[in-house]
């Protein structure tokens, strides 16, 4: 088959998962790198990179990562670019790169990123700092590739609502009473695919944790496995708690040709797209979906000929178990469906989370399953914020037709209906959705809701009262149906019950 020189080639990905200590997030990235060219047959591809754009760290702070590691690879690259943080950022990195070698911009770039973490933490506690490379203000900061995704909004902060840990259960309790399931029903079907996810995990051996892990105890709160924000367990929760890189090569199929790179290492991305929800959750229409996930899914899928039956390596973000179930209902998927894997990796709970960089671990994985099975077809779905900016991303053996395209769906985006958001309420008002944080030792703190007010705009609520917790928990029964539920939200935010 004739290929256009110009075509984007995926020809290397590798990930680096350490468990006995790790050196800092560029060095990761290096040995990362020399894997991946190694994998691909061909070490020489480092010396020719052009670029090297990098997922946001937060383990340690760099003015220009890039840069170091095109220097510690032996690489004179004439760009290197880094992202805001948002777990949306690998898969986008991957589009634009595509995008700039097709059109002859570049010829080689390195995507990837890495955490020392679980390294940074444990040394956090005997209050060493570790000798790793600073870079002051002398050194120009990268050029930002992915801006930041918002996340900081007041009606949101002042009620403590301020963490994808506490915002992500809201979706979830908006996904329940969608479907008007029972709170228990609902949890057991949140953990079912939660340990279909970690049975995934089980076999992938760059995955934090391999020994699959039940239903019940996925959902049952336990000292190991305490409750974070209702319904949500920490076994239900990203865990960033992890040392790991990934590292993702690709560059021209004229390059991969020169180089000799083997043509079974060769995996064609064929399309991106990239959407944004509204940035303040308040604004969005509905709490359980996603149209830009949707349209963008859509998006990519028909610019690559295919549509969702054809996918057969498919990985949706999983921060959350609500992120998989949202991603899914979007693309037309049922996620109740055991038969049809929805992750490559096992997801951010069992794979690991290393924070904005997870999908780059996603695509080196999605790639060698195509690897594995030529013909097939790979899709990965990137996720930032809440729910917020998203990046979706279609993988073959098979050169795209029509060459890469990438798609910018937002117009569409926001053309759907919105809600108006109110920052600072007071008055009446119905209960929306709903969660309720705890303490380290279990107890209920607060509890964060979601209330539409008589004319439909959207504001938050809380309560710390002890009675109203427990009726927010439903405890003793299968599911407090508080769900339009007639309430009072005083000035400073608090929820009283009666409208």
């Amino acid at each position: 088959m004739t290929v256009d020189p110009r075509t984007p080639v995926l020809v290397g990905g590798a990930q680096l998962t350490l468990r006995d200590g790790a050196p800092e997030p560029v060095e990761m990235i290096v040995s990362a790198a020399r894997t991946a060219a190694a994998e691909a047959g061909a070490p020489g591809l480092l010396e020719k990179l052009d670029a090297v754009r990098l997922v946001r760290m937060l383990s340690w702070r760099y003015r220009d990562p890039g840069a170091l590691v095109g220097e510690r690879l032996g690489a004179t690259i004439r760009h290197s670019g880094y992202t805001g943080n948002g777990g949306n950022a690998p898969q986008a990195l991957v589009n634009s790169a595509c995008e700039d070698i097709a059109a002859g911009r570049l010829d080689a770039v390195l995507v990837g990123g890495a955490e020392a973490w679980r390294t940074r933490s444990r040394l956090r506690r005997t209050g060493e700092r570790p000798a790793w490379t600073v870079q002051d203000e002398s050194v120009p900061k990268a050029p930002l590739e992915v801006p930041e995704v918002p996340m900081v909004f007041d009606g949101q902060e002042r009620i403590g609502l301020d963490r994808p840990a506490f915002v992500y259960p809201l979706f979830e309790q908006a996904l329940r009473i969608a479907a008007g399931r029972g709170i228990d029903e609902h949890r057991r079907q949140a953990g079912e695919l939660w340990a279909r996810f970690s049975e995934v995990a089980a076999g992938n051996p760059h995955a934090w944790i391999r020994e699959p892990v039940t239903a019940e105890k996925i959902i049952t709160p336990a000292p190991d496995n305490r409750m974070i924000a209702w319904p949500y367990t920490k076994l239900m929760n990203s865990n960033n708690a992890v040392d790991q890189a990934a590292v993702l090569l690709l560059c021209s199929a004229e390059l991969a040709g020169r180089l000799g790179i083997p043509r079974d290492r060769w995996v064609f991305p064929q399309s991106g797209a990239e959407a944004q929800d509204t940035a303040d959750i308040a604004e969005r229409g509905r709490l359980d979906a996603s149209p830009a996930i949707e349209l963008a899914g859509q998006a990519a899928l028909s610019a690559a000929g295919a549509t969702i039956d054809d996918v057969d390596h498919l990985d949706i973000y999983s921060c959350f178990p609500c992120a998989v179930q949202v991603g899914a209902a979007a693309l037309g998927l049922d996620h109740t469906d055991a038969s049809r894997p929805l992750t490559v990796t096992g997801g951010l709970t069992f794979a690991g989370g290393p924070w904005n960089n997870y999908s780059s671990h996603a695509i080196a994985a999605v790639a060698e399953a195509v690897r594995a099975a030529p013909g097939s077809t790979g899709m990965v779905t990137a996720n930032g914020g809440y729910l917020t900016k998203h990046a979706i991303g279609l993988y073959r053996t098979e050169p795209p037709a029509g060459g890469f395209r990438r798609i910018d769906v937002q117009g569409e985006v926001d053309a759907r209906p919105r809600v108006q958001a109110i920052q600072r309420y007071t008055g009446p008002a119905s209960i929306e959705t709903w969660t309720v944080t705890y303490d380290r030792d279990g107890g209920p703190e607060r509890a964060l809701v979601a209330v539409r007010t008589p004319d439909g705009a959207r504001a938050f609520a809380w309560t710390g009262d002890a009675e109203l917790l427990s009726g927010f928990t439903g405890t003793g029964t299968d599911g407090a149906r508080l769900e339009g539920t007639g309430v009072r939200i005083d000035d400073d935010g608090v929820l009283r019950l009666g409208g």
